[in-house]
């Protein structure tokens, strides 16, 4: 088959392709949304669903096609680019070739960004299928898919930043997709605010490359911002290694939701569930952790800035996962959950377990993907309830969606076999063997809060004595089709996908660290030891903790409501302060948001633009115009011996000039 495909395109139109299907679909149904904005006709529905799901479907073909055949020989890594499609840039010293790179890393996150996203999409036809703006939502969805696949195949860092900002603007874009609801709106704009504060950062890094890429004397032709070039002569970033990983995490902090920057992912929750689903399993806020991986050479430099990633990780796992143990709304709680997966994530790129920081991700995606799908069955079911203490006992009408979740649970909880119990021990088993103590225990306490707020929110809408009342619960019906499909494929990808890491010290062959082990030389040259028995004791006891409260959670929730109650009745200020969600949002409100307000208010609008450009500069200039015209226009008065008049008084000025 594949000897066929070549008889007509060659691989690098191939690789073209994985993005280029996106893009047109989210050009066609522009076009139709365009066409029927006024009008949204129910005939064109089905094109829409066709183009809308086609495309990713043909990326996720492209993808697996150039996946095959890279793999498919013997010798050599599997890697190809595409050369340049065109000059993007070319003035002096800087020269960008817009090119894309099919390596080790970015084939993984291409197969699982178009895979993870068809799946959405597929999921997208039964929930959105009421929606009046049926095609502006694929239009959008597609949109999404086209940037991040940008993203992660962009063979430059021009390039990466383009689908960067993109998966930025889509996030506005279907956060704030209902912007008639005036929360709604506001809840994309702060996604959008806050990025911007990241990414300055980002554009701070990129520009502190540029002056050590021009400094090294690096021919422009081969790009100073080309991945390649840049690790050929890494060795010129190490004065500089600290202050570039820096500024480049300032950016993956901000879209992938840490601390300090993490405040909008919450809020995110604005949009329809499949948006939530795209946005934390396959786009965006994984695009940090990529961009740290795909610049390990840069932040292998610097061990300053590797703790400081894995600091900071590690305590937004602890934090985001308290936050979860008291969210009563469904989506909210797998949002914290995406944050504290997230700083999981960052904790592995900091310890230089850049493997199992991908490893984690890939999993992540598939589990996560099936967390939001079922809970968006469940929403879609109670006709948008989202609190958790106004369901329970959906099980009895909704089994699918139910073990499902339960899955999904399982794996977020790292309970063997699913593929979240492999991942999460890669990183915490990396962390403890290289010496990094303290930040194996703050993972471990993040696996123990992690599994009893997931199993927390389980046992509150699907086990125990139901909250729903008896009107809706006679409406509760199981996921149509189109919703079942994709969370039955993402159930079995969960449960399966664990033998893609199986440790050494279980007989098994961790494909996922040899199939990127060539991509990351820092990490060979750390590379953990074999497997001991030590590492078996560790996965032992962190399985007992997380099925310990796993149970914990299920049971309390489902059996003892009240518990919680009471107990937090006991630790009223602490309950509250967490309840409150630490007042962060307020304190950011009073400290930054007003000031900033009262700043722009009363100085830059009232002061500086009313007073001294429209009544000064502008203002001025047209009232001083003025009055010279009046001037002029009263010398102008006809009479013949005054304009002699004028006419000796300016000579004789002039005289009287020229003599001093």
């Amino acid at each position: 088959m594949l000897e066929l495909l070549y008889r007509h395109l060659t691989l690098q139109t191939v690789i073209w392709l994985i993005v280029a299907f996106p893009l047109f679909g989210a050009a066609a149904n522009g076009l139709i949304a365009l066409a029927t904005a006024r009008d949204e006709r129910a005939r064109f529905r089905p094109l829409v669903t066709l183009l809308g799901c086609g495309a990713p479907m043909l990326s996720f073909a492209a993808a697996s096609v150039t996946f095959f055949t890279l793999t498919g020989f013997e010798a050599g890594s599997p890697s190809a680019i595409t050369g340049p499609l065109f000059s993007w840039v070319a003035s002096g010293a800087l020269v960008v070739d817009v090119g894309l790179n099919a390596d080790q890393l970015s084939l993984i996150m291409s197969l699982v960004v178009s895979g993870v996203g068809l799946l959405i999409h597929v999921y997208s036809v039964g929930y959105m299928r009421h929606d009046a703006a049926y095609s502006r939502y694929f239009a959008f969805l597609n949109l999404f898919l086209f940037f991040m696949l940008l993203l992660v195949l962009a063979d430059n860092l021009v390039l990466m930043f383009v689908g960067w900002e993109g998966v930025g603007l889509c996030s506005y874009l279907l956060i704030g997709f209902w912007f008639e609801d005036r929360d709604k709106a506001r809840a994309g704009m702060k996604a959008f605010v806050v990025n911007r504060i990241g990414d300055a950062g980002f554009l701070a890094g990129m520009f502190l490359i540029f002056g050590v890429m021009s400094a090294a004397g690096v021919n422009p032709e081969s790009g100073f911002f080309n991945f390649q070039t840049m690790e050929r002569y890494g060795a010129y970033f190490v004065p500089v290694a600290t202050a570039v990983s820096l500024l480049l995490f300032a950016g993956a902090v901000g879209k992938s939701a840490q601390i300090p920057l993490y405040v909008w992912l919450p809020d995110a929750m604005a949009g329809p569930t499949p948006v939530s689903a795209l946005i934390h399993a396959a786009t965006m806020v994984t695009a940090g952790v990529y961009m740290v991986v795909r610049l390990n050479f840069i932040f292998a430099l610097s061990p300053f800035a590797l703790h400081a990633v894995a600091v900071i990780g590690a305590s937004t796992a602890i934090y985001a996962a308290v936050m979860g143990l008291v969210v009563t709304d469904l989506k909210k709680i797998l949002a914290y959950s995406t944050i504290s997966q997230l700083g999981t994530m960052f904790l592995a790129c900091g310890v230089g377990a850049f493997t199992g920081a991908i490893y984690h991700l890939v999993a992540h995606s598939f589990f996560k993907a099936l967390l939001f799908l079922s809970a968006g069955a469940v929403i879609n079911a109670l006709g948008g309830e989202q609190d958790v203490r106004n369901m329970g006992g959906l099980k009895r009408r909704m089994p699918l969606s139910a073990w499902t979740f339960v899955i999904a649970a399982a794996a977020l909880a790292g309970l063997a076999p699913t593929v979240g119990f492999f991942s999460k021990d890669a990183i915490l088993w990396q962390a403890y063997e290289r010496g990094n103590t303290v930040l194996w225990a703050m993972g471990f306490l993040g696996v123990g809060l992690t599994s009893f707020y997931i199993f927390r929110a389980a046992g509150f809408v699907f086990f125990g004595q139901t909250n729903v009342s008896m009107e809706r619960w006679k409406r509760v019906v199981e996921a149509p089709v189109s919703m079942a499909i994709p969370m039955m494929l993402l159930a079995t990808g969960t449960l399966v996908g664990g033998f893609l890491g199986v440790p050494q010290c279980l007989g098994g062959v961790n494909r996922m660290g040899e199939w990127l082990g060539q991509l990351i030389p820092y990490e060979i040259s750390r590379a953990p030891a074999p497997g001991t028995h030590t590492e078996i004791i560790l996965m032992v006891i962190t399985l007992l903790w997380s099925a310990h409260f796993s149970i914990l959670g299920l049971l309390i929730y489902s059996q003892k409501r009240d518990l919680p109650g009471r107990m937090a009745k006991k630790v009223a200020p602490l309950h509250r302060l967490a309840v409150n969600l630490f007042y962060i949002d307020e304190l950011y409100e009073k400290v930054i948001v007003r000031p900033l307000t009262w700043f722009s208010s009363r100085v830059l609008w009232k002061a500086a633009d009313r007073v001294a450009v429209d009544g000064l500069a502008v203002g001025g200039t047209a009232r001083a115009v003025g009055f010279m015209a009046v001037v002029a226009s009263a010398a102008q008065n006809g009479v013949l011996q005054r304009y002699l008049l004028y006419f000796l008084v300016g000579a004789v000025a002039v005289i009287a000039f020229m003599a001093l």
